[in-house]
């Protein structure tokens, strides 16, 4: 009976299934109950023991992107029956809706943040990984260093000063300070990354290309960037991911003008106290975004993450 060294035995791909099954359960389960909780009444999310067969309700999405007020029995019998099937909710509560929530307005900053610092990380950090791959840099290891130093403290650790410099440079509270910040702190991972996909290209395509007439830019954004495409792809999902989430500087720096949905949901009280409903439903829909992104660029996740990996 032969035996293969690589390929193997049907025990151990039964013993990696089982594997990856309770690991995939015990990831999902979190997500499956924020989004659960977000379809709920307020007194189904807060029973105990906890409700997981229940009656859906839009109650949480309703009270989401509505604020209302409590109106009196007069007050709701003058108005008459409800126009719309969200009304026809908040008039259970005995509340009416007297206009909409900022959420839809603090999604946006958070889409219009992240994907602007986003943009920019990977940007600048494609230019400086390039250089860095290809150029004599005098330094360069010192100044490698240095990029990946900055990302060893925690960002609360420079949030005080950041936040002095803002007030003095009047960019607190403004899209292009948070945007400037994050592309800050991203920057570091991006050229990092980046350098090692680069240096993975060979030299002799853009010396070639040379050969034929090419300028260096020709060069570059002929021949190296569609090269790099998995690298650039895989860099700016995690950049994104650090800029989408990122929640302290955004409690420190901000507070209505360019507050993010991470500080905003935590606040969505309801009657007698948080409405838990709202602050699910506010946090499925923050996730949809990061996750469309991820699955439209997930084969280039994939290979980004294995580039490299095997020589021939």
């Amino acid at each position: 009976m032969s035996f293969s060294v690589t390929e193997p035995s049907a025990r151990q791909k039964l013993f990696a299934g089982v594997l990856v099954l309770v690991y995939a359960l015990v990831t999902i389960m979190p997500l499956a109950w924020i989004i659960a909780t977000g379809f709920k009444t307020p007194s189904d999310a807060i029973a105990y023991p906890p409700k997981v067969v229940f009656e859906p309700s839009l109650e949480g999405y309703v009270n989401l992107f509505t604020t209302r007020t409590r109106a009196s029995a007069e007050t709701l019998e003058s108005l008459g029956e409800p126009q719309t099937w969200y009304d026809s909710i908040v008039r259970k509560n005995d509340m009416v809706i007297v206009g909409p929530s900022r959420y839809g307005e603090r999604f946006l900053n958070s889409v219009i943040i992240g994907f602007g610092s986003t943009f920019l990380s990977v940007f600048l950090g494609t230019i400086a990984a390039y250089a860095f791959s290809r150029f004599k840099v005098p330094l360069k290891d010192d100044l490698m260093f240095f990029i990946l130093s900055t990302r060893m403290m925690p960002p609360i650790a420079v949030a005080i000063p950041i936040f002095l410099m803002y007030r003095e440079l009047g960019l607190n509270d403004t899209h292009l300070g948070m945007i400037l910040l994050y592309t800050a702190v991203n920057l570091s991972l991006s050229v990092w990354l980046l350098k090692g996909f680069i240096d993975e290209i060979p030299v002799e395509y853009e010396e070639a290309a040379l050969i034929d007439g090419y300028t260096r830019f020709q060069a570059f954004y002929k021949v190296v960037l569609p090269q790099a495409a998995t690298g650039i792809a895989s860099t700016a999902i995690f950049c994104l991911i650090f800029a989408w989430n990122e929640y302290a500087f955004a409690v420190l720096l901000t507070s209505g003008t360019a507050q993010t949905a991470p500080p905003f949901i935590p606040t969505i009280i309801g009657v007698g106290g948080q409405d838990w409903p709202a602050v699910a439903a506010g946090a499925t829909l923050f996730l949809v975004p990061v996750m469309v992104f991820t699955i439209l660029l997930r084969k280039h996740l994939l290979r980004g993450i294995t580039f490299g990996a095997v020589r021939k």
